[in-house]
């Protein structure tokens, strides 16, 4: 318990010092905090229940992908805001570190398997992330078509 409140703990510092990085607005940065450490608890949480790692990333992404859709129309800010920092503590870094180092080492059975997972993870997170953006954008495009309707 201690080990998960210490993680993510530090994917919300991960996630705010990233969108200090960033140039993002002050205002935002706990958001952006909150984010990170929300998509990292997500991916704790479902890796404990179902120990796939690509799963795990899978919906670590999409708990960012919708917090990311929500908090942008209450703060008035653009989705990007929040999911790019919030998607950081989630990206595969030490698969590509492993992927190059065995690379490095002409190990090319361990660089086929950790660049495959790598991959896999990220397609995981591209397709985690573009499913609440679809579907925030049908309906601001549905409320939209309505609001002409009304209009009319």
């Amino acid at each position: 318990m201690l080990s998960l409140i210490i993680k993510t703990l530090a994917s919300f510092f991960a996630s705010l010092f990233f969108a200090i990085l960033f140039n993002t607005a002050r205002k935002e940065l706990f958001y952006c905090g909150l984010t990170g450490a929300f998509g990292w608890l997500i991916y704790m949480i479902s890796f404990e229940f179902y120990p796939k790692v690509i799963t795990a990333y899978f919906f670590g992404a999409l708990g960012v992908g919708i917090l990311s859709c929500l908090l942008a129309p209450k703060r008035r800010a653009p989705v990007t805001v929040f999911l790019v920092s919030g998607i950081i503590p989630l990206v595969p870094g030490k698969g590509m570190y492993e992927t190059m180092y065995a690379m490095l080492f002409s190990d090319f059975e361990s660089t086929f398997r950790h660049f495959a997972t790598t991959l896999q993870i990220a397609g995981a997170i591209a397709i985690a992330v573009a499913l609440p953006l679809t579907f925030m954008m049908r309906s601001s495009l549905r409320n939209g078509a309505q609001k002409k309707i009304e209009k009319k």
